[in-house]
């Protein structure tokens, strides 16, 4: 009696493996054209049992895939519509930045891309519903091993998952996300950006007049204003009011620089270093842009910024203080003249809470000006 004819069966090194072509109709779900298993035995009569349980689970499992009807679906439907082409990852993850209106928004696509890319890097380009709790997994132990914090984790998976929902939703996917509710790990705690002492920010303003140049004015503004660094440097002259008796910017959201939240935009009290940094910066400027160093017409380049101006400031700041520390020392000095909260949120664009706060147009400029206006520091 012959032996059992097992074409899927090959040998290697004396031990046996299943190998198996997958249907072409389903290599873009799994992405790849063949599954490979070592059976672990050399005992070919164990091989062919073994292999046989395990193609016949394959084949059960591809003809559901390509001949069950969704319930939702009527069977005339099913057998005169063609196979819905799900998206890979990239697909999907341009798509998802197109269709949410973020494609002009260098910053976002950034992030997103690279989020994306480091998915794909570990498991492949693999169409949404071929990705398994293992591919998340693999995901969060890799962002782990480089000591990443739990909130940077928790942000990748928001990315991650947010993708894979908008593609599965857009493509009558109906199978569970692998990227929800992920156990994220021990990761480090979030880096607490320190305030900068209050000695310390008057020595700052008094560096930034005896150099007087356009990174000192960009780092007086922040100084005194709290403003993120992205709304800074993205500022034109439209934007800046002097000829009134509380000076102010009118913060908006322009092409070249979108704004963090709708609470962003606002006015702020010019006051201190800030209207000194502005006035010098309006000056000197050859065009419409106060800071052209670091923003045009087509990109604002904070993050460049950023290291440049930080690169300065650690010299002149405690360890763990970086220009975001302004942001925080805005805060603390409000405070420290007992200024209401409600106010100290509108002052630097934070999200206030409850739901009230969502109504009415916040206070007016000559209540949050001489709020402002209290917490100038002397020329050290």
């Amino acid at each position: 009696m012959g032996s059992i004819k097992a074409p899927y069966l090959f040998r290697k090194r004396g031990i046996f493996y299943l190998r198996k072509r997958i249907p072409k109709e389903l290599i873009g779900q799994y992405g790849r054209a063949l599954v490979q298993k070592s059976l672990r035995t050399s005992d070919r009569n164990l091989a062919v049992r073994l292999s046989s349980k395990i193609v016949d689970a394959l084949e059960h499992e591809w003809r559901q895939k390509l001949f069950e009807i969704p319930p939702e679906q009527s069977a005339f439907e099913f057998l005169t519509s063609n196979l819905v082409i799900e998206p890979k990852l990239s697909e999907a993850c341009n798509l998802y930045c197109q269709m949410k209106g973020k494609a002009g928004d260098r910053r976002f696509m950034r992030f997103t891309n690279r989020i994306a890319s480091e998915v794909i890097l570990l498991s492949g380009d693999k169409v949404i519903s071929a990705y398994t709790r293992t591919d998340a997994i693999k995901f969060r132990d890799s962002l782990l091993l480089r000591a990443a914090s739990s909130g940077t984790v928790k942000r990748n998976f928001e990315c991650i998952r947010a993708i894979w929902n908008f593609a599965a939703r857009e493509n009558g996917v109906t199978c569970v996300n692998p990227f929800a509710n992920m156990n994220y790990g021990g990761g480090k705690g979030p880096n607490k950006r320190k305030p900068i002492p209050i000695l310390y920010i008057q020595n700052i303003q008094s560096s930034c007049q005896q150099v007087d140049d356009d990174i000192r004015w960009l780092i007086a503004v922040l100084s005194d204003t709290g403003m993120r660094l992205a709304e800074v440097a993205g500022l034109i002259a439209s934007d800046i009011n002097l000829d009134t008796e509380m000076p102010f910017i009118a913060l908006k959201e322009h092409p070249w620089r979108p704004l963090k939240t709708a609470g962003s935009q606002r006015a702020v009290p010019l006051v201190g270093a800030s209207l000194w940094g502005v006035k010098q910066a309006i000056s000197e400027s050859q065009n419409q842009f106060l800071f052209p160093r670091y923003c045009g017409n087509n990109e604002c380049k904070s993050d460049y910024a950023s290291n440049s101006l930080n690169k300065w400031l650690r010299n002149h700041v405690p360890e763990g203080c970086v220009i975001h520390s302004f942001r925080h020392s805005l805060r603390d000095r409000l405070r420290a003249v007992e200024c209401p909260s409600d106010i100290i949120d509108q002052i630097g664009g934070w999200r206030t809470a409850g739901v009230g706060q969502g109504y009415g147009d916040g206070y007016k400029l000559d209540i949050t000006h001489p709020w402002m206006r209290r917490i100038v520091l002397p020329a050290g």
